[in-house]
């Protein structure tokens, strides 16, 4: 059975993207810049409004929305992906799959990426909650203020989250809400 994608012109979708074996490499400063970098430079060409974000070491999390004329992210994310992967300067070490040799890939990125279409405004702020949440879960701070790399922080400024939102209890997510 081929996955199909759903694929609605000026819809708003949730994604997962992650690193090739879950490597940390968005652990690093400039790889997080060259990846606003990337994400600048697709825009140009490609606009889309990102709603949310949250960059961990070795996945993202993003809700985006797309111009009313146009159902294309896969085009989008080929296009981050590829300006990102050509410009950084990290090499993986271990096996890679003999046809990204063949293509001459470097291993910096899982193939495909997650997507998951908004169907109202319930599952935007479920998904908005779960993307500013998501460093927390990991371990990697107490609460969403202390995630530098998230749109938290524009939303809090917005007075949609006060800034002490998540700190004082573990969220819990539905199933349905998210992937990693």
């Amino acid at each position: 059975m081929q996955y199909r994608r759903a694929k609605t012109p000026g819809a708003t979708y949730f994604f997962t993207l992650v690193t090739h074996h879950r490597r940390p490499i968005l652990a690093e400063s400039e790889n997080i810049d060259l990846l606003r970098e990337a994400f600048r430079y697709v825009m140009k060409e490609h606009p889309l409004k990102i709603d949310a974000i949250a960059i961990l070491p070795e996945h993202i999390h993003c809700i985006w929305t797309l111009p009313d004329n146009d159902a294309d992210f896969s085009t989008r994310w080929r296009l981050i992906k590829s300006y990102f992967s050509r410009k950084c300067h990290v090499y993986y070490q271990g096996k890679m799959t003999s046809s990204r040799k063949q293509k001459g890939e470097k291993a910096i990125w899982q193939r495909r990426f997650w997507e998951h279409q908004i169907r109202d405004d319930q599952d935007f702020v479920n998904h908005l909650e779960y993307t500013h949440y998501n460093p927390v879960h990991h371990g990697l701070v107490l609460a969403p203020k202390d995630w530098q790399y998230s749109s938290f922080h524009r939303y809090v400024e917005a007075g949609v989250y006060d800034l002490m939102w998540g700190a004082e209890e573990r969220l819990i997510f539905n199933d349905d809400i998210g992937f990693e």
